[in-house]
């Protein structure tokens, strides 16, 4: 895109009619200045999905990534979202790139590098296909990189409950993926040494917002430097994600010999505690589905970021 044409939404498909990808839709013809939706793909010609994206006037093909490439509006497309799962993106990966097109993956098939919109956009700016890492990444890395970044981070462990209604077919069959890619991520994004990641499907009812808890073995530093790192990224994230906020205070202790299994030696430092909130935008998931909201959004956020650097250049 040169900049004669920068006042020209670039034009996105999204693969994926379920909640994600209808919720994404949604914002991204909504709130965003610079993307316009196209196509919303599906394999479900009865989804709610398609049906919604019809009524906003968004063309829509129930015959997945084929019917998308045999549409004329494919021409146009520069950026292509994946809100399906991690082994059918593997197919589309393989197929889109032969096609000049912006790779947005919100599955765990990391075949692109991760990134998280307030720790390492800029790192990869001209990357095709980047991965949106987890729920529980995008929630949780923000703030290992955050502790990482005053004192080195020895061990990261997340635990994202979410609400099991909130938790579709996608994300049930993505469970062991979510867990290897969040946990790599937590070391390759956040840096921490080691990482280690736990998702909770909670059934109460009503449902319960999703919350997030960051175990961190770090350094010894004065805790005033964790709390205010970690201050200053909530604010950050909350930029992009608005339901985003601590649940209480930073727990910060000392420790001395600790014995951890994943350690072969004993740990001394301080044990750091951050327990999180995300609620949802409600734009069209329910509000304590946060754990999609924060998906989405961080994806709007990396796709306008990467439009930008093409227009630029």
């Amino acid at each position: 895109m040169n900049k004669s044409q920068s006042n020209v939404k670039v034009k996105a498909a999204i693969i994926g009619s379920g909640n994600i990808g209808t919720d994404l839709m949604i914002k991204i013809q909504t709130l965003s200045a610079c993307i316009e939706l196209s196509v919303l793909v599906g394999i479900d010609a009865s989804s709610d999905g398609l049906a919604k994206a019809r009524a906003m006037g968004v063309a829509t093909t129930a015959e997945g990534i084929t019917g998308l490439l045999a549409m004329p509006e494919f021409a146009q497309i520069q950026l292509v979202f994946d809100a399906t799962s991690a082994g059918a993106h593997q197919k589309h990966a393989a197929i889109l790139k032969n096609h000049d097109v912006q790779v947005i993956d919100l599955t765990p098939a990391a075949i692109g590098p991760y990134v998280v919109p307030s720790v390492n956009l800029e790192a990869f700016k001209q990357a095709k296909n980047v991965n949106m890492v987890t729920c529980g990444g995008q929630a949780t890395i923000p703030i290992v990189a955050a502790i990482n970044a005053v004192a080195d981070v020895a061990y990261g462990e997340i635990v994202a409950s979410i609400a099991s209604r909130s938790a579709g077919p996608g994300t049930r069959a993505n469970i062991d993926e979510f867990t290897q890619t969040t946990s790599k991520a937590i070391e390759q994004v956040g840096g921490a040494s080691i990482g280690k990641a736990i998702i909770v499907l909670n059934p109460a009812e009503p449902p319960l917002i999703m919350r997030d808890t960051v175990h961190c073995l770090c350094a010894a530093v004065e805790p005033s430097l964790i709390e205010q790192a970690v201050a200053v990224r909530v604010q950050e994230v909350q930029s992009y994600v608005p339901g985003y906020r601590l649940k209480q205070a930073v727990q910060i202790e000392p420790v001395s010999n600790l014995h951890n299994p994943v350690f072969k030696q004993a740990f001394s430092g301080l044990k750091v505690s951050v327990l999180l909130e995300v609620e949802g935008a409600g734009h069209y998931l329910p509000r304590y589905a946060g754990n999609l909201d924060i998906m989405t959004s961080a994806a709007l956020r990396t796709a306008e970021f990467m439009m930008s650097q093409t227009e630029v250049a």
